[in-house]
Parts: C-alpha cells; structure tokens; sequence
C-alpha cells in the first residue's frame, strides 16, 4: 500500500515541476529575490520599532569598531584599513571644526576625482552633520559655476590634480564660499586643508545623530531629462537603499570589490563605496577605468566583483585577445547599459561571469534588477514586485514630446510589446525627494493627473519595453538628454554654449546612434546669423573649453532653417534619423578633429571610417 502512494506522490511531485518549469519558469528566482526584498523591509521596520536610525556611516563605524584591521580601501597599491579611514575621516571633522564656521546642515561641494580622499572627505563631513554636494569632476568654467551656485554650499573642497579647474573660476564665486584645497601649497584665495589635517587629531567627534532617514545628506548632480545639471535631493533613506544593491545581487564581506566608475556618481558612490560598507567588504578604487589595466588588476588584487556601465565592457572586448583572459576570480559584474551584442561577447570571451543589469535613476523612486541573468534585461516585474512598488509604461508622444491623453485628460497603458514611457507613483512610502533650488526643477520631473484625480507619478524619461514573461528593456530616453561616454549629456546647455558663438543664430543638439559604441554621439544643427560665416576652430575651442568632453558635439549639420513642433520646440527626430551620413543628407557636414583642433568637412572617406570603426570618437 505504502509504494504504490509514494509512487503516485513522486509522479504528482515531478509532475508539478514539469508544469512550474513550463509556465513558471522563474518562480524559484522571483521568490528567491522577493525574500531579500521582505528581509530588507523587515530589518527597516526593526530599526523603526527600537527607535534606531542606522545609516551607512553608522555601518560604517560599526565595522571600524569590529574589524578595524580589515582592508576597506586598495587604491595604487596601498591599503586603508576601516580604521586608517575612520581615522583620518576624524581628522577631516576635526580640522573643519578647529578651522571653520561649519556646522550641522551646512553644505560642502566636493570636486574630487577617484581617490582615497575623496571617502575621508565625505565621511568626515557627514561625521558633523553637513550635507556633502558631489560635483562632476569633468566640468569647467560656467558649468562648474551653476553647480557650485544651485547647491549654495558655504565651502567647497578640491583635489589636487582638479586645483587647477577652481582656479579659474575663483573670481566668479560669491565671496563667503571658502575654498580648502588638498595640497600643502594652494593658491591665493584657497585654503590648504591638507596642511591642517597633518596637525588635526584622529580622535572621534561627537557624532551627528540623524534625525530622520528622510533628512538630506547628498546632493548629486544629474541632467536629468530638462535643462542644466540639477542637484539631486538624495536622503539618508536613498543611500541606504542604494547600498544594498551589490547584496541583493549576491555579494559578501568575502568579495573584494572593484570599482572604476566615478564616485561623483551614485553608482560609483552608493551602489559600490555604501555596497562595500553594507556588506563590510574590501574595495579596489581605481582613479580612471583603463582597459588595458582591468584584468591585470583583477588578478593582482583577487578581484571577485566589478562595477560596470556598458561601454566599459565594450572597450574591454575591443582589446586584443591576449592568453589567460579566463584566468581570474571575477564571478559578478554589476552595473547598467550593456547591450545584447557586448553581454554575449563578454561572456563568450572572459568566462562564466554573472552579469547583473540593473536599472534606476540617481533621484529616482523606482530601480529594476535583473536576478535572473537575462540577456539584455534591466529587469524583471513580476508579481510580487509590483506589491512594493508601483509603475507603468504609458504611451507618449514624439511629435508633441509629451505623454499622450485621451479626451477626458488621462495617460494611455501600453501593450506588452510596445515601448512606453516608465512612471512611478509618487506617495508617502515611495517618495521623490526632488531638486535643490526653485521647485520647479522637481515639478517639471512629475506627472500629474495621470489615471484620476490627484494622482502623482516620476517620470523617469526613460522609454521602456516589457515582454509576455513580464521582462523590462530600456528602450531609449526622450526629453533633452542622450547619453554618451557613460554621461548625460544635457542638450540646452550644450546649446547655450554654442549659441554665444556671435555667428550663431540657433543651435539644435541631439544624439546619433554610431556603430561600435553605447549611447549616442552628440550632433548640433545650427543656423548662421545672416552675413555671418562659420568659423570652424573658434567652434572647435569654444566647445573644448567649455565643456566636458564627453558633451562636445562630434558632427555639426548647418541648415538654412529649423522645423519646430506643435508646441514650438525644436524638431529632432527626424535630425536623429537622417544621421550623420554624407550622401543621404545635402546640408554642409562636419566632423570634430582632435588632431586638427578644429572642425572638418565631413567626407564619405571619413564616414566610412567611423562606420567600420577605424576612427575612434
């Protein structure tokens, strides 16, 4: 009797494996992520309950006290320990304190590149209480200026090799801001912080109690989708979300962390300084990705995890094939914008590596990971998802730009299949934190009114692709942003720069898509100003002084007039179809030349050299 029903338990068992296995496939990966996702949840509610607001400094500091020996930071060879951190993070707190007006709620900027500094700076700031203000280490002039300005910090601090950079600038600065620069001997009208840290005492400050995980402790600039660089609003409770991620994905205080992505941004900053610090990791802090250098530096430090943005993979797969190139402890990449082609590629030649795509906004309330290893996904919403965190994709708009409503005045849902764009509600659980400055910088990033009454959603300005399995692709970005070099790239301030050009009349900037490279190339289509003639190198030094090199147009289109849309905006998808190529489009072409410092007509030869890529942009 007892055979026969295991029998028929073990056939009705399999049988229920086969039917999970054909109509839900990833079930066991869904529940598996739904798990950490209450863990975290539950381990929130606990420090609520006790009273606790635990933030990553904390974590932090808890690690110093338990494993003060450990190795926190590898950077050129040289180990910092989560005490030689803490340590001279104190004495950052303390030289502020001996030798400044700062106090709590203060704002710092800090203009860093990658550096062990640029964490000691942080830490030892927030250790006080002050809001610290990440600027992008690649901007100059007038660019630097508004960001500085929009985050109204009462200093600013500046490494080393970027001195030069708040240099020219000094003038410019309203006069109570105080400049402390990392460097024994600094210009006039800069303070040398790193003389005062030689004689500041690494004792312990009496350390600033947060009073909310709501409260601001990070301003990170973000181009958003509109306009100039924005300072994002970014609380206690978003760095400790942020912080979680590499767990989430699967790490453990065994890794050994490498991170070559910019700690200005919040990848480099909260997914990997605060990953590292929530799992009491050890991280590899590269100054500047380089490819040549990222495996042999894998192997040197053991690396078991890195962080990526799409195109550095690709450049990883454009270096010559060498031996030994699966010869590594690498086991996890994390990070966002790796296309179909690269994954495969990657993986074909660098070995059995788990790719974890993951999606979200620096000043965003919504994030997808991918935990399934997906080809080509950022993610997947599932229905256990959607119980934390609600979103849509909604049908848009591309003549008007804007999303698209029905008569009574509410937003279309997409079919599966189609892109939309992704929206997040807004509400008191899952907030958006918004801009510094005028409140019209956070209005214009929300929808309202979008399915009843007084509802409101982000708009991320990201256009999305869900398929039947409930998988999410980016698709593209709209609004005046495309991205390039790993950056976005902010079209109106790219077009103010060109239009103070006294020949120019009208600028219109945009990304092309070129062969071989994530993101999109940036074009400008100008108009001339009536009996004026185009000057091709003051362009070419009006942009490279100016801005970032990763915003500098790489093709200029001249025109004789600009087609505007229904609302009076610059027409630019028809531009981003018709692209660069030379025999399809009759306007005057041209092509930006590092090696000329100028502007060149841009020919079928030179055309067709960047479509097999043999020039590099």
């Amino acid at each position: 009797m007892l055979l026969p029903w295991l029998t028929g338990f073990g056939a009705g068992l399999l049988f229920l494996h086969f039917v999970q296995k054909f109509l839900f496939p990833y079930f066991w990966d869904d529940l598996w992520f739904l798990l950490k996702v209450v863990r975290y949840g539950i381990q929130m509610e606990i420090y609520k309950l006790r009273g606790e607001l635990v933030t990553v400094l904390d974590k932090f500091l808890s690690h110093a006290r338990r494993q003060p020996q450990k190795a926190f930071l590898i950077y050129e060879g040289h180990v910092y320990t989560y005490e030689d951190v803490d340590k001279r993070s104190n004495r950052v707190a303390h030289a502020f304190l001996d030798h400044s007006s700062l106090k709590r709620g203060d704002v710092v900027a800090l203009l860093m590149s990658n550096e062990p500094d640029f964490i000691h700076v942080w830490f030892g700031l927030a250790k006080l209480g002050c809001v610290v203000a990440f600027l992008n280490s690649n901007i100059r002039f007038n660019s630097l200026i508004h960001c500085i300005c929009t985050c109204e910090p009462t200093a600013v601090v500046v490494g080393e090799d970027l001195l030069g950079s708040i240099e020219e600038i000094l003038p410019s600065l309203p006069k109570h801001i105080s400049v402390w620069g990392m460097k024994d001997s600094v210009p006039q009208g800069i303070v040398s912080l790193k003389e005062k840290l030689s004689l500041a005492s690494d004792e312990p400050t009496s350390h600033h109690i947060t009073s909310s995980l709501k409260s601001t402790c990070l301003y990170i600039f973000t181009s958003g989708t509109t306009g100039l660089p924005k300072a994002a609003v970014i609380s206690q409770l978003q760095v400790l979300k942020g912080s979680f991620g590499l767990w989430a994905f699967g790490c453990t205080a065994d890794d050994i962390i490498y991170i070559t992505l910019p700690l200005y941004h919040s990848s480099g900053a909260l997914l990997g300084i605060g990953g590292c610090i929530e799992l009491g990791a050890t991280c590899v802090l590269k100054k500047k990705f380089s490819a040549s250098q990222f495996w042999n530096d894998c192997k040197k430090y053991n690396v078991t995890v890195f962080q990526y943005i799409g195109e550095l993979c690709r450049y990883l797969c454009k270096q010559p094939q060498r031996e030994g190139e699966k010869d590594h402890q690498v086991r996890l990449a994390v990070g966002n914008g790796m296309s179909n082609d690269v994954w495969r590629q990657f993986l074909d030649r660098f070995g059995n590596i788990k790719m974890c795509e993951f999606y979200g906004a620096t000043e965003g309330n919504i994030c997808f990971m991918n935990h399934t290893g997906k080809i080509g996904s950022v993610g997947r919403a599932n229905f256990f998802y959607k119980l934390f965190f609600a979103f849509e994709l909604i049908r848009y708009d591309f003549q008007k730009d804007e999303p698209m409503r029905n008569d009574e005045g509410w937003c279309h849902r997409v079919r599966t299949g189609e892109p939309g764009l992704l929206i997040s509600r807004v509400h008191t659980k899952n907030p958006f934190f918004g801009y510094a400055g005028s409140y019209k910088h956070t209005k214009s990033k929300l929808l309202f009114d979008v399915f009843k009454k007084g509802d409101v959603y982000f708009n991320t300005g990201d256009l999305m692709v869900q398929d039947h399995e409930n998988f999410l692709y980016f698709w593209d970005r709209i609004g005046d942003t495309f991205r390039w070099k790993g950056e976005n790239v902010a079209t109106t301030e790219v077009a103010d720069v060109i239009g103070r050009l006294d020949f120019i009349q009208e600028a219109n900037v945009y990304g092309v898509p070129v062969p071989g490279y994530e993101g999109k190339a940036g074009m400008t289509s100008i108009i001339l100003k009536p009996n004026k003639s185009l000057d091709l190198e003051k362009m070419y030094d009006q942009v490279v002084t100016s801005l970032p090199a990763y915003a500098c147009p790489r093709f200029l289109r001249i025109q004789d007039k600009m087609e505007t849309t229904g609302t009076f905006k610059l027409q630019k998808m028809q531009l981003v179809e018709e692209g660069f190529h030379p025999l399809k489009i009759s306007d005057p072409l041209y092509f930006m030349d590092n090696l000329k410092k100028s502007y060149v007509p841009l020919t079928k030869e030179i055309y067709n050299q960047i479509m097999v890529e043999e020039l590099k942009l």
